[in-house]
């Protein structure tokens, strides 16, 4: 693990990254910001096919999802962004619903459904700004992404500073609901998003995110998300747990050459009474981190561009345990993606990797995995 640690902080002071650094919601603003009033539309969606190496049922072939983006300006201070999103063709879910007011060029009061401002995937998650046919396992296992909450609070930028900010008080992710307990070990907050769903709100929880952008090419963050879980039986202490998440990212970009890398902890309290409540394995400790390279095989003056990456993940769900839960070592899990994302315009990808998946249980067998994918942004 020393190891793996002095190769990240290696690869972070080297420094290399090539992605458009851009949201679908901060899209969708600059676009209004152009218009005296009136309605912004645009979309994304990806199309995957993913074929496990040795597995005894056939690839799988998905419209993964599709999604919808609208904003609609009152005035020049007031504007409504919302995301409706299509997964697997058949399940409907609001991604985003917020009310954006600008008080100054720098402050921006925001309430409704947003995005945790939390590592970079969560935000930044259209199939063009990331390498990989498949998000990060990272953004999944430890972030739950596509995580979003219940919230209001500020966002804007110190241009004097070079600094963007964001902090929200939000809503979080459900540990109990229906008399049944929903977080576990191998998942840790995954099960227990709510989408903006009838959202359960029995606490209050803080989210901030800084970044810095004073040097050319680079962008540095750090995130935090602190408070409870939320549960629908507050009369019972079992039924609820601690969070406090930590993260540290970068990317960075310099001719041909592209790199980002993320760093994300997380500390459970309260883990062994609501494991025992609900006879469930959830770890007092997640971790993880990746790093990840690329370089354009293209000429940087041509339109389209040839990414051909490699990322490295290693990530714990299972980081510690309380009590006398056992780590599980299988959810101490890494995993080696190769591939290339060739972008035929401006919003327009095809993808390609195999990855290379395993874990710490000894004597496991690594399983490889091959993805293509089509990705739109516009």
């Amino acid at each position: 693990m020393r190891f793996l640690t002095y190769t990240f902080l290696f690869i972070f002071t080297q420094v290399m990254f090539a992605q458009q650094d851009f949201n679908s919601a901060q899209t969708q603003l600059d676009n209004l910001s152009n218009q005296s009033s009136g309605l912004s539309i645009g979309g994304y969606a990806e199309i995957t096919y993913n074929n496990v190496n040795g597995s005894e049922t056939a690839a799988e072939l998905d419209v993964q999802r599709l999604v919808m983006l609208f904003a609609y300006k009152f005035d020049d201070r007031t504007q409504f962004v919302t995301e409706i999103e299509y997964e697997h063709v058949q399940e409907v879910f609001v991604e985003q619903a917020f009310l954006n007011y600008s008080i100054s060029d720098g402050v921006n009061l925001r309430g409704g459904l947003m995005l945790v401002p939390m590592g970079i995937i969560n935000e930044y998650h259209e199939p063009t700004t990331f390498n990989g046919v498949e998000r990060p396992s990272l953004d999944g296992e430890v972030v739950p992404t596509t995580w979003r909450e219940i919230g209001f609070g500020v966002s804007g930028r110190l241009n004097s500073a070079s600094v963007r900010y964001q902090a929200y008080l939000m809503t979080g992710s459900a540990s109990h609901l229906n008399d049944a307990y929903v977080l576990r070990g191998s998942d840790g907050l995954r099960k227990g998003r709510q989408k903006g769903a009838r959202s359960v709100g029995s606490d209050v929880n803080f989210a901030a995110k800084v970044e810095y952008y004073g040097i050319p090419g680079l962008k540095l963050d750090a995130s935090a998300y602190l408070g409870n879980t939320q549960t629908d039986r507050p009369d019972l202490d079992s039924t609820q747990v601690g969070l406090s998440m930590f993260g540290l990212d970068y990317r960075y970009t310099r001719g041909r050459f592209s790199s980002r890398g993320q760093y994300i902890t997380s500390t459970l309290s309260d883990t062994e009474e609501y494991n025992t409540a609900g006879n469930s394995d959830l770890g007092s400790a997640m971790q993880g981190f990746y790093v990840e390279g690329a370089y354009n095989l293209l000429p940087v003056n041509k339109k389209q561009k040839l990414d051909a990456f490699v990322r490295y993940e290693n990530f714990d769900t299972h980081a510690d345990t309380a009590g006398s839960l056992a780590v599980n070592d299988a959810y101490h899990r890494d995993e080696f993606t190769y591939g290339f994302s060739y972008h035929l315009a401006n919003g327009a990808v095809f993808k390609a990797d195999y990855q290379s998946k395993g874990n710490a249980v000894e004597g496991a067998d690594r399983v490889g995995q091959f993805n293509m994918g089509i990705g739109v942004f516009f």
